[in-house]
């Protein structure tokens, strides 16, 4: 196989163009082109009033490969393509009684419990949420009727955060083995769309996401392993530095010395429990804000110019960062083009926001978190549950600023850039369900996080014409960017200091995002088929 970067169509080309110009790049005759595919289609709109075209990255198979790698050996942009088909690291042997346990049935439990599953270890999946379809119920009841369920709903629940949000399949990880591509083809085989294995930044939505997780838990549970929903761990069996198993909140025991644990970053009470049966973890800065709304028409406009609302282009996004004079850094984070703002908590008496599109990105609206860094040793000293801690009074001021009634706090972006309480709302609609109280939202973040965002705006103006429209919505609080805090592993991605423990994906601190949560599911699925070959062996 060869590959080809950095091969540029017109925006509009014709399918056979494709074609054509794989051989006129390659200066070869037609019949000598066997077949390729797309690997990588992106397009660069930066310099909006020029022509936009498509960037593709093609793999090909041809009949003199070998003359044409002779003939581009000093060509960066041609050569062979690298092997990007998964290898597994081995295979349960049938005589193997143990079983691992996966905890937590989120994007990095899903790929751990799956990856164990196609080996032959028949994962037993414990999820303190339900399953998607009605854990999808329950959260439209606190959106629509301001009911919450602390066990069912944005969080916590089969699919975990990554599905009620635009269903972002990219992430700036480092992948040398391509684990993501082999995310990719798994969603592919359980639903999603094949253009997700090509363009540049694939994305679902929640509607499809829903059908897809149950498909791939239906795959594990053919495979012989067993997911298990409302089953909550509430204890850790020790023995001395080994896990030998948890506790469910019935009583129930389960036992085995090879434990994932792919928490979601909101799984506060496990947090605690972990912290106090001594597993070692460390506090992490994270970043706290509002959710920012504009109409998706602005944006598509400041970003594509005059290929704004092109059908082969959809909703545009964007991606901002801005370091404030006080010395703290401003940025875009999980930007939902032609999405909604959500109501994300957890627990009652608390406001949390998050963003969430549909696979067609068409609502009136983008929106994205507008978020400042925060570290501990500056901002939220005392230990590893700091964190949380703080995320926990900015969360119940929020609910007390909205009313008492899940409703979040809310201000024009101009009424907060002049530092006056909204009281009426301008061209743009806020998008957040139960809805929202207009105030003045100074006091909901620390002094550091206003005075950086109010400075942050106008310069991101000048990015995007129109950031700072006066009508646009800043909606409050958005707290649970990542984990506020790191359940430590070493090498072998075992606790350092718990023995079985395979502390995994977002909550533990290692991702960010459903396709780096699903990368490290394969890896802590590699290490441990690696480590329960290792003691079968011994």
């Amino acid at each position: 196989m060869l590959r080809i970067n950095e091969l540029k169509l017109p925006l509009d080309h014709p399918d056979e163009a494709l074609r054509e110009a794989i051989v006129q790049r390659l200066d070869i005759a037609d019949e000598q082109l066997l077949g390729f595919t797309l690997f990588k289609r992106s397009y660069d709109a930066r310099k909006k009033n020029s022509e936009l075209l498509f960037i593709y990255t093609i793999d090909l198979e041809t009949s003199n490969e070998a003359e044409l790698l002779r003939r581009f050996e000093d060509d960066r942009n041609v050569g062979p393509a690298p092997e990007v088909t998964y290898q597994y690291v081995g295979h349960a042997p049938s005589e193997l009684e143990e079983r691992p346990l996966v905890v937590g049935f989120g994007p990095c439990g899903i790929f751990a419990a799956l990856l164990l599953a196609q080996m032959g270890f028949k994962p037993i999946v414990l999820e303190r949420g339900k399953e998607v379809r009605q854990r999808t119920k329950d959260t439209w009841g606190l959106w629509r009727k301001s009911e919450l369920n602390p066990e069912s709903n944005v969080q916590f629940g089969e699919g975990g955060a990554g599905t009620f949000s635009d269903g972002k399949l990219y992430s700036q990880i480092k992948d040398p083995l391509h684990h993501g591509r082999k995310v990719l083809e798994e969603f592919v085989k359980a639903g999603a769309p094949d253009e997700i294995l090509y363009i540049n930044k694939p994305h679902i939505g929640t509607f499809r996401l829903t059908g897809m997780v149950e498909t791939m838990r239906q795959e594990i549970i053919a495979l012989g392993g067993e997911v298990r929903f409302e089953q909550k761990v509430s204890d850790l069996l020790i023995e001395g530095d080994q896990l030998a198993g948890v506790v469910l909140e019935s009583g129930e025991q389960l036992l085995s010395r090879h434990v994932v644990l792919a928490l979601g970053h909101s799984a506060r009470d496990t947090f605690r429990m972990l912290h106090a049966k001594g597993v070692f973890m460390e506090a992490k800065p994270f970043s706290v804000g509002f959710r920012i709304e504009h109409p998706q028409t602005l944006i598509d406009k400041a970003r594509l110019g005059k290929y704004a609302g092109h059908p082969k282009l959809g909703a545009a996004d964007y991606k901002l960062v801005y370091h404030a004079k006080n010395g703290r850094s401003v940025y875009s984070f999980c930007m939902c083009p032609g999405g909604t703002v959500v109501a994300a908590t957890s627990e009652p008496g608390r406001v949390v926001t998050n963003g969430m599109s549909q696979y067609s990105r068409n609502e009136r609206n983008a929106n994205s978190g507008l978020v400042v860094g925060i570290d501990p040793e500056r901002d939220y000293p005392g230990g590893p549950l700091a964190g949380i801690e703080l995320q926990e009074r900015l969360e119940t001021l929020a609910y007390e600023m909205g009313g008492r009634n899940y409703q979040a706090p809310a201000q024009l972006v101009g009424d907060f850039i002049a530092g006056r309480p909204s009281t009426a709302l301008g061209s743009v609609e806020p998008s957040y369900k139960p809805g929202v109280t207009l105030g003045d939202l100074a006091t909901s973040l620390p002094a550091f996080a206003i005075e950086a965002i109010r400075e942050a705006l106008p310069a991101f103006e000048r990015q995007i014409k129109g950031y700072s429209l006066h009508d646009a919505v800043l909606t409050g609080l958005e707290t649970r960017t990542s984990s506020p805090l790191r359940i430590t592993r070493g090498l072998d991605f075992q606790s350092v200091n718990l023995k079985g423990l395979f502390p995994a994906g977002e909550g533990a601190g290692y991702a960010g995002g459903i396709l780096s949560a699903g990368v490290d599911g394969i890896r802590i699925a590699e290490a441990v088929a690696t480590a329960m070959l290792g003691a079968h062996q011994a």
